[in-house]
């Protein structure tokens, strides 16, 4: 629990659409009605007062105490209103249980500055870019497919995105729709615990399996070719370092900032 002092709430809860008992998308709009400027694939944290003191208001801003957590935006910086965040409930956590309580007109703490380096141009312009996620860590490259999709920078744009159950797949209709109307576009979701004989009919296994040369190339329509791609990787710790390994054992290299590569990180959690 992170203990920084902050002045008032600057921000209401507008909205949120809950997938199940632990999923939900949740719109922020900051006081004064204009999010701060951002680029795909930042974040922004949002936070409450700790439980053992009362909320600050506008008449007793005082020095409260903040418990802060860090979130991806999925929403792109071309809606100016609000913030979109796809969030997940860790119920042992010390903040997501909170937010669930808040209702629609609630108040919250949201950061007034975006922050973070994983972005879209990391990539050179025409490149293929391997968008591989776990649960909520689809936000940052839905970000991205909503901001650029009329000026597309990518030759191809590959979203694999992985979780336990399909009732867990955020966003699913949102990019099955994209990629009806857009060629360049690929949506590759799996799940790895989804019961046999539900209505589920796609994919099964983790992210990787789907890396595979020819699943790979069958799904994308390309290669998955070191000299083209770059890989952006966001989601369990455990599947990024998986990932990188594979990665790097075909010829992909991470970029750090000692060098430069095509295999891209944040570790969501």
């Amino acid at each position: 629990m992170e203990s920084i002092a902050t002045d008032v709430l600057n921000a209401e809860l507008i909205s949120r659409e809950d997938l199940n008992e632990t999923l939900s998308i949740v719109r922020v709009r900051p006081d004064g009605g204009r999010v701060p400027d951002f680029q795909p694939g930042q974040f922004v944290r949002l936070g409450l007062p700790k439980p053992d003191q009362g909320a600050p208001t506008a008449g007793r801003p005082g020095r409260v105490r903040m418990t802060r957590r860090a979130y991806s935006i999925a929403s792109s910086p071309l809606t100016t209103d609000h913030l979109e965040f796809f969030v997940v409930r860790i119920e042992e956590g010390a903040l997501t249980p909170r937010l669930w309580e808040i209702p629609v007109g609630g108040r919250l703490w949201m950061d007034s500055q975006a922050k973070g380096e994983f972005t879209i141009d990391l990539a050179p312009p025409g490149a293929d870019l391997v968008m591989v996620s776990t649960g909520t860590g689809i936000a940052p490259f839905l970000s991205m497919l909503r901001t650029y999709a009329e000026n597309r920078p990518w030759r191809r744009f590959v979203l694999i995105n992985g979780a336990r159950y399909a009732s867990d797949l955020g966003y699913r209709d949102e990019l099955e729709r994209v990629c009806r109307g857009d060629e360049s576009v690929r949506y590759i979701p799996l799940v790895t615990r989804e019961p046999e004989g539900s209505p589920w009919t796609g994919l099964r296994g983790r992210v990787q399996t789907v890396l595979e040369p020819e699943m790979y190339e069958r799904l994308a329509g390309v290669p998955l070719d070191p000299a083209r791609a770059h890989v952006f990787l966001c989601g369990n710790p455990d599947m990024i370092d998986t990932v990188e390994a594979l990665l790097v054992a075909r010829g992909f290299v991470t970029d750090t900032h000692q060098q430069k590569g095509n295999i891209h990180f944040e570790r969501y959690w």
